[in-house]
């Protein structure tokens, strides 16, 4: 895909990925529309790609409800007329084991969010996509394709999301595209500090940090945006996620231990 003059909506703009992908998006020609509900945080990342020449358009709206999609699907075809791509960036994560959990109150924000949200966004502009032959691109996580501990509610949100797209592609081939980013944990996105621990609350700052294994947000916004003008359907982030399904299908308990290691230098 030729990202110049494109239209492209991004949830969860207002911070990590999603403003990042917003700014990269822009600086290839497209004109973005960045949704999330924080305005303020929202006019702070449209106004520096509008001073760095950029088109973006702000619209504060929450995933979660579906009139508030259908506002932001109406508002970004008045200003332009039609929809090229969606990026499915939105979402919260947890950090808790199931059994340390005193209220499950919260797996209900993680399923309205990462999946309830990203059908919603679907829905509303679907038929606007058919018309561009136009693309969906998911910000998803390895632990959309198998289990992954102290992430039980957000595993299953993404396990969620993970069949719904695949089906979509299925269901629309030749008529719209989907990509799947398959992520790793990604420097400097603040998932891990609105990540809900076993109270219920976000944790806030993390004392937690990164192995050498993660990967910073610059390249992977890097590789997300080569996969879209590639028409990828699938891009691992780092590349080494790809071995997941094999793993997973045929070495599971050799999977489980490096996961669990991982899981030990992360905690």
């Amino acid at each position: 895909m030729i990202l110049n003059e494109k239209i492209f909506i991004v949830t969860g703009a207002s911070s990590g990925i999603g403003e990042e992908l917003s700014r990269a998006l822009a600086l290839k020609g497209a004109k973005v529309v960045c949704a999330a509900r924080r305005n303020d945080e929202l006019e702070r990342v449209c106004s520096s790609i509008s001073a760095s020449g950029g088109s973006a358009l702000p619209v504060q709206m929450d995933i979660a409800v579906l009139e508030q999609c259908q506002f932001l699907v109406q508002k970004t075809v008045e200003a332009y007329g039609r929809i090229d791509g969606i990026v499915l960036n939105a979402g919260i994560s947890m950090w808790a084991r199931f059994e340390d959990i005193s209220n499950i109150d919260f797996f209900r924000d993680l399923i309205n969010t990462n999946y309830l949200g990203a059908v919603h966004c679907c829905h509303v502009a679907l038929p606007y996509l058919k018309d561009s032959r136009g693309k969906i691109v998911s910000c998803s996580t390895g632990q959309a394709l198998m289990g992954f501990p102290n992430h039980s509610g957000y595993v299953a949100s993404k396990h969620a999301l993970h069949g719904f797209l695949s089906t979509l592609a299925m269901e629309l081939r030749g008529e719209i595209t989907v990509l799947e980013a398959v992520l790793s944990w990604i420097r400097g996105t603040g998932l891990r500090e609105n990540a809900f621990g076993a109270d219920g609350k976000k944790h806030g700052q993390s004392s937690r940090q990164h192995s050498n294994e993660s990967v910073s947000i610059e390249e992977c916004v890097e590789k997300i945006i080569q996969a879209i003008e590639r028409d990828k359907t699938t891009v691992y982030i780092p590349k080494k996620l790809s071995l997941i399904p094999l793993l997973n299908a045929f070495f599971k308990r050799f999977l489980e231990w490096k996961v669990n290691s991982a899981i030990d230098k992360n905690k």
